[in-house]
């Protein structure tokens, strides 16, 4: 038989509680840093992918002389066609006229690029006055309805090739460039 002292004994003895966890209320700081550090390097691994993506290669840049020298053979094609032949030769001259000395020529009438190039040491005075006549009479083609024979379209062109030539920029000697090697040494 059970007494009820064995049974307040068998009460009595008990094992101990665990602890009990008490929250400190910053646990929702520390979730909320990972998941801003998880946001933030999704977002740096995002850009890095999408500006590798978007990165053009390297294309090496043509001379503006090479790409003038190139238009106007192609404009040789338009030779039996007096106004585009001419439209192409003289903006294939102002354009390159822009990218070799920084000229605004492409957006200006001849009158106002003229008067600019007036007040430029870049050419010489027979390659402005050579450069006004080639531009007025590309304008008398493309604005004044005349239309000029092969012999003088030739003319224009071989003009036009001319002042590429006498502007394209000149390559240093290689003397000079073994001079200074050997000038540095000493």
């Amino acid at each position: 038989m059970i007494t009820n002292s064995a049974v307040s004994v068998a009460n009595d003895i008990r094992d101990i509680k665990p602890p009990v966890e008490i929250p400190s209320g910053w646990e929702w700081l520390w979730w909320t840093l990972g998941a801003l550090a998880v946001a933030a390097l999704l977002f740096a691994v995002w850009r890095w992918w999408r500006n590798r993506r978007s990165q053009i290669p390297f294309v090496p840049l043509v001379p503006a002389h090479v790409r003038a020298k190139e238009m106007l053979e192609k404009a040789l094609a338009l030779i039996a066609h007096p106004k585009p032949f001419c439209i192409l030769v003289s903006d294939t001259i102002r354009v390159y006229l822009e990218e070799r000395f920084d000229f605004h020529a492409p957006e200006r009438t001849t009158e106002e690029f003229l008067h600019e190039l007036r007040g430029t040491d870049l050419l010489s005075v027979e390659q402005k006055e050579k450069l006004g006549e080639f531009l007025e009479r590309c304008d008398l083609v493309k604005f004044a309805k005349y239309e000029p024979g092969e012999p003088e379209l030739r003319g224009l062109h071989s003009s036009a090739l001319r002042l590429v030539e006498e502007t394209e920029p000149q390559p240093m000697p290689v003397i000079a460039e073994e001079e200074q090697i050997v000038n540095r040494k000493s």
